[in-house]
């Protein structure tokens, strides 16, 4: 059903400068809540900006305001005031992964050239022999940690320092936007990840954009539970201050859900993963409670009602929104491909979801489906900072062009940092960036994947599968928490489409091994039916342990054999 067009209130902000200006401005108003041991504590707009005007000064008092900054831990508003200050004051940020190991966490600061880190306390150990050795970088700053050497400044000692240069007069500088703003590493190893230069052209335009499309408020509060070092959760975040929302931190995975009841959100940015295990949940529970008959009439009682005009889902479905806070009315899904039917499945409960296209090297949204005019399947038109274009050849069964997706804008990255040989790659000539997606623009423009070009399976008889719309389906198979779809070869050069399954073990507690095994095989039977045959599951695999996810929980198909 489409909802009403609404008016989008912010100001785009010209630059960094800018915004911390405009963060000011916001005062007393709360802008992040979050845990200090079991007690949850408010942050101020205006306390947040004292920071990282803080920070930023104290940065120009030791000689390293344009200098290369990474940064690695836990969200915080250390975290984020470390972020902004550093691009403000014109320096270059360098989000690190916090799930990398020390070997290759030591390897990117190499790469990078950085010469400050900060970093919060599960790296205080981590980083202890180094700071000893002086290696890597020359400027350690602990968020928290009493570790005393002359290469080591506490971030609440860069705070003082920074109070004192301001109140000598200290002003941010006027930055050029063309300027290298941010690097950011792809998935992988130190061998194998590229990393990206960001301008802070790319980074406004990108968080001005996110503004322009999503249906947030100053209202509104939301709850960061994603990595800050992927461009997604951090244009997301540098978005929400944008609007003056509040910003709850998750201080945990496991207790997420139990945190969405906490902070009581009534916007959420979250991958599917995150998506899937609510929908997971709310079943779950109907079933535990013996309500799920009652759910499902429920659901076509209020579909008849609403033919009518007659919205009742507040009510109808309190029960289902209140483990999540009661209040929470929209989410805004990216980083993976979503099962368009859980976008139905949660607007029967009044939850509304809109699903965004990006990548890092876009900084990195590309496209948001419009709240007031989606379209199933789709990630929407491209934002008003980039255009898109499909090169390709192909004619899909709906009769429009089906290819790789190319995009150029203001968004699109500077390059790949000492990467020549990638950088030709992946710039057409009229200056098009090539993702390495691969899909189809309808004739509204709107934006659909059907795969990854680097994963595509190519049958014996030329056909192409992508995988990830297998998966799709086998997501609606309850027996099957995760699947990854793979191409096995055999000696003959043979394809044979292969979904290796992890059951779903929860939900079938009273099974066998090989009574689940079974019913995995009849359910993927049942699903082969409605496939074309090319697109047909032929053989099974089990695992009994999860795949291996990103800090984003996606699952690292590239380690899957």
């Amino acid at each position: 059903m489409k909802r009403k067009k609404t008016q989008r209130i912010y100001t785009p902000a010209e630059n960094m400068k800018h915004y911390v200006q405009m963060l000011g401005e916001r005062g007393d108003k709360v802008l992040f809540r979050y845990f200090e041991g079991k007690e949850i504590v408010d942050m101020s707009y205006g306390e947040f900006q004292g920071k990282v005007m803080a920070f930023a000064a104290a940065l120009d008092t030791l000689g390293l305001d344009k200098k290369r900054v990474a940064i690695v831990g836990e969200t915080s508003y250390q975290w984020v005031s470390a972020y902004v200050a550093t691009l403000a004051s014109g320096g270059v940020a360098i989000p690190l992964d916090k799930e990398l190991d020390i070997d290759a966490l030591c390897g990117f600061l190499e790469i990078s050239e950085a010469e400050v880190i900060v970093y919060s306390k599960t790296f205080n150990d981590k980083f202890a022999d180094i700071i000893k050795e002086g290696k890597y970088v020359k400027h350690f700053v602990p968020i928290d940690s009493d570790t005393v050497a002359d290469n080591v400044i506490s971030y609440d000692k860069m705070i003082g320092l920074g109070k004192a240069s301001l109140a000598e007069g200290y002003t941010l500088p006027e930055t050029d936007l063309e300027r290298l703003a941010t690097m950011l590493f792809t998935s992988g190893t130190t061998g194998t990840s590229k990393c990206v230069w960001l301008s802070e052209k790319n980074t406004v335009s990108s968080m001005n954009a996110a503004c322009e499309c999503v249906e947030f408020f100053y209202e509104d509060t939301i709850v960061s539970v994603l990595p800050l070092h992927h461009t997604y959760e951090l244009c997301c975040m540098l978005a929400g201050m944008n609007y003056g929302m509040t910003i709850a931190l998750n201080d945990s995975i496991k207790k997420v859900l139990k945190n969405f009841g906490t902070f009581r959100p009534t916007g959420l940015v979250l991958v599917p993963l995150f998506v899937n295990t609510m929908y997971k949940k709310i079943m779950s529970e109907a079933e535990k409670q013996g309500k799920l008959g009652f759910l499902k009439f429920a659901i076509k009682l209020s579909r008849f009602l609403r033919k009518f005009g007659i919205d009742l889902r507040y009510k109808l479905f309190k029960s289902v929104r209140d483990p999540f806070g009661g209040r929470l009315v929209k989410i805004v899904c990216g980083g993976a491909p979503l099962n368009p039917q859980m976008v139905k499945e949660f607007e029967e409960f009044g939850i509304y979801i809109s699903e965004g296209y990006g990548i890092t090297e876009c900084s990195p949204l590309v496209s948001v489906s419009p709240y007031f005019a989606p379209k199933s399947g789709s990630v929407g038109p491209a934002v008003n900072s980039c255009t898109v274009k499909i090169d390709g050849d192909e004619v899909n069964e709906k009769g429009f062009v089906s290819g790789e997706i190319l995009v150029k804008g203001s968004n699109v990255m500077i390059g790949y940092y000492n990467n020549d040989e990638e950088n030709e790659k992946v710039f057409t000539e009229d200056g098009y960036f090539r993702t390495g997606d691969i899909g189809y623009m309808d004739g509204d423009g709107y934006i659909y994947i059907t795969g990854r070009k680097k994963s595509v399976i190519v049958l014996e008889n030329g056909k192409n599968v992508f995988p990830e719309e297998i998966e799709e389906y086998l997501e609606n198979v309850e027996s099957i928490a995760e699947s990854v779809v793979v191409g096995r070869t055999d000696s003959e050069g043979i394809v044979t489409l292969t979904a290796i399954c992890y059951p779903a073990y929860d939900k079938f507690d009273g099974m066998t091994e090989d009574e689940l095994q079974a019913k995995i095989r009849a359910d993927i039977a049942h699903l082969n039916k409605k496939l074309a045959g090319f697109k047909q599951i032929r053989d099974i695999e089990f695992r009994d342990t999860e795949f291996e996810k990103t800090t984003s929980r996606k699952i690292k198909r590239h380690l899957v054999k």
